[in-house]
């Protein structure tokens, strides 16, 4: 042992389960690692000073393989250690055979996989203490949270979701939330915010990544991205614990981790579910050139990750960061399926995204799996079943599974094929008119498949990636000089219109018709079968300046500007809302099954011409209420007849994007429609028979 004093009474503990548990005699500790030959547990007690300190002050426990080993799982139980605010590691030795895959270094003092909090340096983007350690805590000594009595989970039906895609921190961060410095940024800003979101109509959040991660990664050594903040999160560094600089007034990652349940609470309160956007992909681990080890790759790379044996070892990449997660290894899939559960026990979350998921469909080699184990577990899991479970159907390997993504009946999936259809078609790009119709009414040829149904289609024009609805109509080209890859990061098939003109402009026909044209798109997603989810700042028409991979910019660049969403909300901001619970109010828009040929009609003989860019369409409610859409995605007037409405009623004008607000959207409709519409270049309308 490393140090004498103080002196503890140990055990040989026991290997379940793995973690830090507390046991009748004390604090039992239990890590996994298959090649090791070699484990110490490293603790730093409360009073023994600062994190950023922490070398040479640690007490050292080494493990001795006859006594502290079961299997593969390394465990020992010490007695009569403080309850709460210990932080601890493992060092770990074993084969230093790279071309086998390992990566020992027994000089780091890893993060326990396992660990339920992570403990680093305190104050998001804290820069006096860049290189700040992390390391594994408990708490044994807090009361179980009170989720209070009248509590209940909202438990909304996948088909009635609209998701408002968003980020923790960039919420509120920017000075203009008018909220305290202390909350900025923080699952209590967030908090603070509900309302906001009602206005809106969304009624379910996907958070951008909350796992621990280290937002500094960038920084630490020279390179052409050590400008940048990670803001996003997608960067791993354990699976179980909540982002403790996400926690307000630097409290630490206990407080955080209540923090973040008083979140849940209060959107589960407000009738709000709570999706997390998760990456099992890949961790901060970053590649073999520059690794940055933390955890997994120093207590058995060769199980946690994909490697090559047949080159030297190699680190697998199929993630785009330089590392692949094993994730069909028995042992990792069970690491993913805990924190899953652990997720939803603990913190009650409703639904999980999965980031470039079909990494979790390839096998120990990287060859992709028809059947995959972790896939079918997720699906099948008890703990699981009231979740919500999204692919997002691609990696970085092209592995390209839109409407293929194996779902056991269960799995939906971010369909990157509606938002390619609905940009172009919308645009005006020829010969788009039947994939448009295809997205709108439930992308059957998709997801018609077995017992999948509509809603399996997460539909989306913008996510975090890529253009925000701003710059989509705002640009043709990406503008990234800002994330020093000099320009060459981002993708660049974005299916984006300018409408004239490059950039920011003062010229105020192409400015109308940006905005005519964000409501078209706003209109035909919230009309959608399937389930619709739109980027946070869409609603005020928020830009990055042609930034189409923003990941790195705790800036107003991502910040949510709140002066700006109070400068709009009597126009823009009024119309996206109004649109969404139009939709909530409409069960015609989100069917159970897909649509036949008494749900819809359509009132189109040019399906064949590739010039014609105008569709229109009624919608039938089997209550008799019908409601006629068209979208004109031409240059000029087209002057459609209109269909007679059905008896005892007439048609209402609900929605007219050429109309300047509030006349675009009028909920309870104006009459004296005729038997034609004039509908204007770029815009799309909606008359509701009443």
């Amino acid at each position: 042992m490393a140090e004498a004093t103080p002196s503890f009474k140990i055990f040989p503990g026991q290997a379940f389960p793995l973690g830090a548990s507390e046991v009748d005699n004390g604090i039992n500790f239990a890590i996994f690692s298959q090649h090791a030959t070699a484990v110490t547990l490293c603790l730093s007690l409360p009073q023994r000073g600062e994190l950023d300190m922490l070398a040479g002050g640690m007490i050292e426990f080494s493990l001795d393989p006859n006594l502290n080993k079961t299997g593969d799982i390394w465990h020992i139980c010490i007695e009569d250690l403080p309850r709460s605010n210990v932080l601890y590691g493992y060092r770990i030795d074993g084969p230093k055979d790279w071309d086998k895959g390992h990566r020992f270094d027994s000089n780091n003092v890893l993060i326990d996989p396992y660990a339920k909090l992570v403990e680093g340096r305190r104050n998001f983007g804290d820069a006096k203490h860049k290189l700040s350690k992390f390391l594994g805590t408990y708490d044994f000594d807090s009361l179980p949270f009170d989720w209070g009595e009248d509590y209940k989970l909202p438990n909304i039906p996948e088909r009635d979701l609209v998701v408002y895609e968003m980020n923790v921190r960039a919420f509120t961060a920017d000075e203009s939330s008018c909220l305290d410095q202390d909350i900025r940024g923080t699952y209590a800003g967030l908090i603070e915010k509900i309302p906001h979101l009602l206005e809106l109509g969304i009624n379910a959040v996907e958070l951008l990544p909350v796992f621990e991660f280290d937002e500094f990664e960038f920084q630490r050594r020279p390179n052409p991205r050590d400008h940048m903040i990670n803001t996003w999160g997608y960067s791993t560094i354990n699976f179980f614990a909540p982002m403790s600089r996400y926690g307000s007034g630097g409290g630490g990652a206990v407080s955080a981790s209540r923090e973040f349940k008083e979140m849940v609470k209060a959107l589960h309160g407000a009738g709000i579910e709570v999706i997390l956007d998760v990456v099992y992909n890949h961790t901060n681990e970053a590649d073999d050139k520059h690794p940055y080890t933390t955890s997994f790759r120093g207590i058995d790379n060769k199980v946690y990750y994909m490697v090559d044996l047949n080159n030297e070892g190699q680190l697998l990449n199929f993630s785009g960061c330089g590392n692949t997660f094993n994730c069909n290894h028995p042992v990792v899939m069970e690491l993913i399926l805990d924190s899953l559960r652990n997720w939803v026990v603990e913190y009650h979350i409703d639904g999980f995204r999965f980031d470039l998921a079909s990494v979790l469909c390839r096998g120990t080699d990287g060859s992709p799996l028809g059947a995959p184990p972790l896939i079918r577990a997720i699906a099948k899991d008890a703990t699981l079943s009231r979740c919500k479970i999204i692919a997002e159907p691609w990696d970085c390997g092209g592995l390209y599974l839109v409407g293929s993504f194996p779902n056991w009946d269960r799995w939906a999936e971010w369909n990157g094929k509606y938002r390619d259809d609905l940009r172009r078609f919308i645009k005006g790009d020829p010969g788009m008119k039947g994939a448009f119709a295809t997205r709108v009414s439930g992308s059957a040829d998709l997801y018609r498949k077995n017992k999948r149904k509509p809603y399996h289609s997460v539909n989306f024009v913008i996510a975090h990636d890529g253009f925000t609805l701003r710059d989509l109509v705002s640009y043709n080209f990406k503008h990234n000089e800002a994330n020093g890859e000099g320009g060459n990061d981002g993708s660049n098939d974005n299916f984006s219109w300018n409408c004239g003109f490059e950039g920011e402009t003062d010229n105020v026909d192409i400015i109308a018709l940006r905005f005519r044209q964000m409501k078209n798109f706003h209109l035909a997603l919230m009309v959608s079968q399937g389930v619709p989810m739109m980027l946070m700042g869409d609603e005020y028409g928020h830009t990055r300046y042609g930034n189409n991979n923003s990941y790195g910019h705790d800036t107003a660049l991502n910040n949510f500007q709140w002066q700006q969403l109070n400068a709009r909300k009597s126009d823009h901001f009024r119309f996206f809302s109004e649109v969404i619970h139009y939709r909530q109010k409409h069960r015609v828009f989100s069917h159970e099954n897909f649509l036949d040929r008494s749900d819809v009609t359509w009132h189109e003989d040019n399906w064949d011409n590739p010039d014609s860019k105008f569709l229109a369409f009624t919608l039938h409610d089997k209550g008799g209420g019908e409601i006629y859409l068209a979208f004109n995605a031409h240059d000029f007037f087209v002057k459609v007849s209109i269909p007679p409405a059905p008896p005892k009623r007439r048609w209402f004008r609900v929605v007219d994007t050429n109309l300047a607000s509030p006349d675009d959207f009028v909920g309870e409709g104006v009459p004296g429609i005729g038997s034609t519409y004039n509908v204007a270049p770029y815009s799309s309308i909606l008359l509701e028979a009443k």
